[in-house]
């Protein structure tokens, strides 16, 4: 073990949490192991205590050697302070200049003799001192760039500046007082006649009409980043490849417009065989993301070809500007879809790591060398790329046209696979040597280990946040909302060191000021509500950062209470907030009313011990019965049931409208039902701390969504939620 008091020092350095209170209000201690196992993960040589000395000292030292911070997060109607570090003696003035975003210019000169002193630190023989000044309170929103000057006009120091505003951005609609409600659903699981066994996005376009015929003003969606086209196998949507582009099964083959040129796609499709398989997928209970491949693929293909040789100049230049504007970001994960499928039928398993070591750079020779010989390979990911991007704008175009206030409602997960295209091409910022988890908490009372590497937050500084704007940049277009998965990464994440159980991690910490601004700029810029997924151990520091920025809430009908245990009652919900019955990890309101959930994580093995699983069964219990509780006090118990749990032994159609119109009547400002409740289903979309122990994220509707829009009892369903919704807060 490294010399503790160096492992002390440099975890303070590191912001590692030493400490932390889990979800039993208990506080836990951080193991010395765990601690250097963290710091080892961000490159610091923790089996050489004098290297470690070197690097604390490095460490300690390093911002007070700069004039400036690498980046700089001002909210002007807070503060518009930046501080600078000089030596001693000071010079008599500083000339700084603000960049702007658009290319103009801001100037101005400051005496340093005349600023307030923050501190000072002597390194060596050197007196460094640290001051503040004020920049102008009216700069515009945006990313510029300031740079100071000594009264010679050399430069001193730079920083990007980044201007904020106080809030994200809040629809009209909601601003001025209404309450909407919408859909939940996972794309994937959308039946239709004509989709080829998944759920796509002209599924989604074609549901808009019949939503918003019902009055539904959203519709959320589950994570739609790219996954990994050779290993059908790797499906989670919350384990991407990459979250900077699109997940390319949604698309729709026919909806290109090349289709219906292509003789070959059009016999191809039209094939007895292929319409055979096709029938095949699409009656599956569980999608088969293998099947679809097989089948898209060459499909899309042929369409490709076409459009290289046959699409008008219009689309043509549309693709090639969509080509320019994503950039290396673009090309490489283009790249990484070539080579990951050639090295699947090479019979290379696993992620990039498992390739050839010349492979495993992407700005190597032999990386560079076979991109440019399969150059027409990479178009063809870009193609598919721009194509996803079209059809999911057609799909929140339609949601507008119909009327609908808010429109998609997309879903950003906490990271991405250790194995796939973003962490390849970006390994400095990925840190390899751990994974992002959640320590033990009811639901999973071992811990969680999610198998995603962190992003290292001093490498995300450095780099002026840019890693993290382009992200919401990626995920905040074609939608009018977007969810935040684990909203307290801002904060803080939970790292579970490599070799060690997913309960023996330890937090670090983020600047969540810096992450909060930037989101609020990104959001409204980008005219998007942005809901936090705040469920879990949230720490104090998210519970004030998300209503101060306007980021809502989340709040689930299980888990929000009154201090005497009463269900929450629906004018205590907060405003800024989303409340839904259940959530894709949760669930569904059938299986929670039967327990059925409690059969089968017992079944996995994921309860420690009888006594959890005891505890659980009388929990739920107990949560049956102040639900009806609940539903009485509001005059909502169906009239065949009395408060009594034996009187509702099974969830009804008419006890789950109840619990959705209680919903319904909350002052939460959103409300999003799934579609699996109404269908009465109770199989699990997911089951948190499992893999392939359970099929998650392969679950059908078992129903078409569209025809379900259209029953009676949820056009009547619909009617009432929208009724609830509209009365006066």
């Amino acid at each position: 073990m490294p010399d503790p008091q160096l492992l002390e020092q440099l975890r303070q350095l590191r912001a590692i949490e030493r400490h932390y209170v889990d979800f039993r209000g208990e506080q836990q201690h951080v193991g010395e192991d765990s601690l250097a196992r963290i710091l080892a993960a961000m490159g610091h040589p923790v089996t050489d205590d004098d290297a470690l000395r070197q690097d604390v000292a490095d460490l300690d030292v390093r911002d007070w050697r700069r004039v400036l911070p690498p980046v700089a997060v001002i909210r002007p109607s807070r503060s518009t302070h930046v501080t600078l570090t000089v030596l001693r003696p000071l010079l008599e003035q500083v000339d700084w200049l603000v960049t702007l975003e658009d290319g103009g210019e801001r100037r101005g000169s400051i005496r340093l003799g005349e600023l307030p002193v923050h501190g000072e630190r002597h390194i060596g023989e050197l007196c460094y001192c640290r001051l503040g000044f004020d920049l102008p309170g009216d700069l515009p929103l945006g990313y510029h760039t300031l740079i100071l000057y000594a009264g010679s006009g050399i430069e001193l120091g730079h920083c990007r500046l980044i201007v904020v505003p106080e809030r994200c951005y809040e629809p009209e609609v909601i601003s001025g007082g209404e309450r909407l409600w919408g859909l939940a659903i996972q794309l994937y699981s959308l039946r239709s006649v004509r989709n080829w066994g998944i759920g796509d996005f002209t599924d989604l376009r074609e549901l808009m009409p019949a939503a918003a015929a019902r009055g539904i003003d959203v519709v959320g969606l589950n994570p739609l980043h790219a996954l990994f086209p050779a290993d059908p196998a790797l499906h989670s949507p919350y384990s991407p490849a990459s979250r900077d582009f699109l997940n390319v099964i949604y698309i729709d083959p026919e909806a290109i417009p090349e289709f219906a040129r292509c003789p070959e796609a059009v016999a191809m499709v039209g094939g007895e065989k292929f319409q055979a398989d096709l029938a095949a997928l699409r009656a599956t209970r569980l999608v088969d993301y293998e099947g679809v491949g097989r089948c898209k693929d060459p499909v899309l293909r042929l369409v490709h070809r076409t459009f290289e040789s046959a699409a008008s100049d219009g689309r043509k230049q549309d693709f090639e500007s969509f080509i320019s504007s994503k950039g290396q970001a673009l090309e490489r994960l283009s790249l990484f879809y070539a080579l990951q499928a050639r090295f699947t039928r090479e019979g290379v398993p696993g992620g990039w790591q498992a390739w050839p070591e010349d492979f495993r750079d992407p700005a190597g020779p032999s990386a560079q060398s076979y991109a440019e010989a399969h150059r027409e390979e990479l178009r063809y990911h870009q193609f598919l790329q721009w194509v996803a991007e079209e059809q999911l704008a057609a799909a929140e175009t339609a949601a507008r046209e119909a009327g609908m206030r808010v429109g998609i409602y997309r879903d950003l997960a906490v990271g991405v696979n250790g194995g796939g295209a973003d962490a390849w091409s970006d390994p400095d910022l990925y840190v390899s040597g751990a994974s992002v988890g959640a320590p033990p908490d009811p639901l999973a009372l071992a811990g969680q280990d999610w198998g995603i590497p962190p992003m290292h937050p001093d490498v995300l500084r450095e780099r002026g946040y840019q890693p993290f704007i382009d992200l919401l940049n990626a995920n905040m277009g074609d939608g009018g909302a977007l969810r935040i998965d684990h909203v307290m990464a801002l904060h803080r994440l939970w790292w579970v060191p490599g070799g060690l159980k997913s309960s023996a991690g330890s937090y670090v910490y983020y600047d969540i000021g810096d992450l909060m601004g930037i989101l609020a700029l990104e959001s409204q810029r980008h005219r998007c509500l942005v809901i936090g997924e705040d469920l879990g151990t949230v720490p104090e520091a998210i519970l004030h950062a998300m209503p101060d920025y306007g980021v809502y809430s989340y709040r689930v009908f299980f888990f929000v209470f009154e201090p005497d245990g009463h269900c929450l009652r629906p004018n205590n919900y907060p405003w800024h907030a989303l409340v839904t019955a259940s959530t894709h990890d949760l669930p569904t309101l059938a299986s929670f009313w039967s327990g059925s959930d409690i059969d089968l994580r017992a079944s996995l093995g994921l309860y420690p011990d009888a006594a959890s699983e005891a505890g659980a069964r009388e929990g739920r219990a107990y949560d049956r019965e102040r639900i009806l509780r609940a539903l009485s006090e509001e005059g909502l118990l169906p009239g065949s049931i009395a408060a009594d749990p034996s009187s509702a032994e099974a969830m009804t159609p008419e006890l789950c409208a109840s619990i959705q119109t209680y919903l319904a009547r909350s002052n939460a400002a959103l409300l999003v039902v799934q579609p699996e409740d109404w269908l009465g289903m109770d199989a699990a979309i997911n089951v948190p701390g499992t893999s392939d122990e359970h099929p998650n994220w392969r679950l059908k509707l078992t129903g078409d969504l569209v025809e379900l829009c259209g029953r009676p009892d949820v056009a009547g369903l619909s009617e009432r939620l929208t009724n609830e919704r509209r009365r006066a807060r």
